[in-house]
């Protein structure tokens, strides 16, 4: 059976109290922001989110992958090429960017599900990522949030079909973000609304119930995007949906996610959904569109997954908006960050096995692991008898860890560390922990991260995180 095998969410730590924005006292407790850190961007984000939708599934069988975003760091540099080495997948997969507006994570999932039934991919991985930003202070920055979602689409358990898909498109200048700037740009709000959203999403609404022959009140679950909350209620009322079919917006808790919020809502209402029910998804961006999904008995197997509100149960409030501000990289700088040309490309090249990939190699004849790759084993002294083996999906334990208060950081001091992963010495970041909960043995789990932005472009390393409760 042909559809979602498995999902996965991402939602940073992160969370800006609303009231915060503007240098305001910061009020815990009220309505919020989820917002990616310094060393996050669209890119870890989906990653993130993969990474967890991908737990338990063979890697090698995945033959797509579509990365879904329009905050891409790279203009001319595929991010499905970069998220595919560091998944680990196969070097033969096909690699696929969507961009340019925020309906690109549901086209995305629509040609995953294309792709498989035509056979040109038994197994395609959707990841949809956005980290966008508002004018420091402005009514789009409050309503934004980042955040990714990730699905598995194949034949086989499939824990919810594709019953059917509408779109409609449409040329409006409502919102739009230049390439040669950070911040999106809206017009009006009562032009957008009127004239954009609300036409589009129910246009492709009554495609898509036309199409299927359905009635909206045949579906349990709606999950529509929308501008902002008000936008929301409104689209949800004109099209005839119920309270208790709409699935929550997030607003105050998330933000709008761009590329990634109708996907982030989809995998909020299959957290919650039970076998039979139908789950519309409605989605809005230049034009809209509508996908309605049937979810199967395997559902009712698919046991804990990272999804939604396990990302929202973990929080970390911003005390300042100023630290936000710094940590994004939006506050004035007195020197450019300058235009050497950074790290080696051929070093990097060289040692993207061990950057990216996070491999170790275990010797065949003592079975020691190690990393990085060298060829003699400091155990036993076997020379280029290895087998490559992956790191990133193991616990590591801390061995010793030193504070570092000049290394440039949002939240000094940085914790270095050298960690132990099943014998293993590693030499890494460790984030997300206050300095004095830091201990010898603490349990580490991995994610990948931006390190710096030498030569002008990110560059990318694993760091660890205390291990999830």
């Amino acid at each position: 059976m042909i559809g979602i095998l498995s999902y996965g969410a991402y939602i940073p730590r992160t969370r800006l109290p609303l009231s915060a924005i503007g240098g305001r006292p910061a009020k815990d407790g009220g309505p919020e922001k989820a917002v990616a850190w310094n060393d996050e961007d669209a890119i870890t984000l989906g990653v993130t989110a993969a990474l967890h939708c991908l737990r338990g599934f063979d890697r090698s069988r995945v033959d797509l992958l579509v990365f879904a975003s329009t905050t891409l760091p790279f203009q001319e540099k595929q991010a499905s090429a970069l998220a595919a080495r560091v998944l680990d997948l196969p070097r033969a997969v096909q690699t696929s960017d969507q961009t340019g507006t925020t309906r690109a994570g549901t086209i995305a999932l629509r040609a995953a599900f294309d792709a498989i039934k035509a056979g040109s991919a038994r197994f395609a991985l959707v990841i949809a990522s956005d980290v966008r930003l508002g004018a420091p202070s402005s009514g789009l920055e409050a309503n934004f949030g980042d955040g990714a979602a990730a699905f598995l689409v194949g034949d086989g358990d499939a824990i919810a079909t594709l019953d059917d898909f509408a779109a409609v498109a449409d040329e409006v200048t409502d919102v739009w973000r230049p390439a040669s700037q950070a911040y999106v740009h809206s017009w009006e709000d009562r032009f957008v609304i009127q004239e954009s959203y609300s036409p589009n999403v129910a246009a492709a609404i009554q495609a898509l119930l036309e199409r299927s022959q359905t009635k909206i009140a045949n579906y349990d679950r709606v999950a529509l995007y929308g501008p902002d909350a008000r936008a929301h209620g409104d689209a949800a009322r004109a099209a005839g949906i119920g309270k208790d079919q709409i699935v929550a917006p997030l607003f105050g808790r998330l933000g709008n996610a761009g590329t990634a919020f109708a996907p982030l809502l989809l995998v909020s209402a299959l957290e919650a959904a039970r076998a039979g029910e139908r789950i519309l998804v409605v989605n809005f961006g230049n034009g809209a569109d509508a996908t309605s999904f049937r979810t199967t008995p395997q559902i009712e197997k698919a046991g804990d997954r990272r999804g939604v509100e396990w990302n929202l149960a973990r929080r970390r409030v911003v005390p300042r908006y100023d630290d936000y501000i710094n940590a994004r990289g939006l506050a004035p700088k007195e020197w450019d960050a300058g235009t050497n040309p950074g790290l080696s490309a051929t070093i990097l090249f060289r040692e993207r096995d061990d950057d990216l990939n996070f491999r170790g190699q275990q010797c065949r004849k003592c079975g020691a692991i190690q990393f990085p790759a060298q060829r003699v084993c400091e155990t036993c002294f076997a020379k280029d008898q290895f087998d490559s083996v992956r790191l990133s999906d193991r616990i590591g334990k801390v061995v010793t860890y030193t504070f570092d208060f000049f290394f440039p950081t949002p939240n000094p001091p940085t914790i270095v560390t050298i960690v132990d992963v099943d014998g293993a010495r590693i030499h890494l970041q460790v984030i997300e922990i206050k300095p004095d909960e830091m201990k010898i043995g603490q349990e580490i789990e991995f994610v990948f991260r931006r390190i710096h932005e030498s030569g002008g472009r990110p560059n990318y390393y694993w760091k660890g995180i205390p291990k999830p409760v």
